[in-house]
């Protein structure tokens, strides 16, 4: 009898306990197998180039790469590999910037086995995975505008705690500039102050610490 070939998959998660957890658990399945372990983005790029297989399980957050930019360099020279996101932020711009990057699946680690198993099959068959809860966020998006560039950039030195001088300085631009800046960030996340914006910013994945 000819045996059943098993899906290939390739793990990429900077924690080790993380790793041996998801090891674990897909070689429990008859029908697949891991492949490789990758510690950070850039070696999930070269383990993919050397192992080709059915399917990455990308973190989004790894040094070196993180899992987007991994992605965008699989995926431009590999248009058809399959990767399956498996994170800790459900953020609406994290996932969006997921799926731009080619991943066909957003999963949260959260998730237990019973939720994480069907959706490396689905991933692997060309099936586009969204748990309801991301999908959810996803449409959260729908209501709040787009920051432009500097505003995120001025959110990122809020998040480091400058005032407002301590910006214009930053960016060689004026005080009066800044103020017009932070006016247009709270407006556009609905919140009431610097502080506020910054965790709101935070829990959506505009800006990371």
């Amino acid at each position: 009898m000819t045996a059943v070939k098993k899906i290939q998959v390739l793990i990429a998660d900077d924690h080790y306990l993380v790793r041996v957890g998801l090891v674990g658990l897909v070689n429990t399945q008859p029908d697949m197998k891991i492949v490789g372990e990758a510690s950070d983005g850039a070696q999930a790029v070269e383990l993919y180039e050397e192992l080709q297989p059915d399917l990455v399980l990308m973190d989004t957050r790894m040094p070196v790469k993180n899992g987007i930019e991994a992605s965008l360099e699989i995926r431009k020279k590999h248009p058809q590999a399959r990767i399956l996101m498996l994170t800790a932020f459900d953020g609406d711009v994290d996932i969006r910037r997921a799926l731009d990057a080619g991943a066909r699946g957003y999963v949260l680690k959260s998730s237990t086995g019973e939720k994480l198993l069907p959706a490396l099959r689905a991933v692997v068959e060309g099936h586009l995975w969204l748990p309801q809860e991301i999908t959810a966020r996803l449409n959260s998006k729908k209501s709040f505008e787009e920051l432009t560039s500097r505003e995120v950039e001025i959110l990122n030195e809020l998040a480091k705690g400058l005032a407002n001088k301590q910006i214009a300085d930053r960016f060689n631009i004026t005080e009066h500039t800044v103020k017009g800046h932070l006016k247009n960030i709270l407006a556009k996340l609905r919140v009431s102050d610097r502080t506020e914006a910054v965790t709101v910013a935070l829990q959506r994945g505009i800006i990371h610490l």
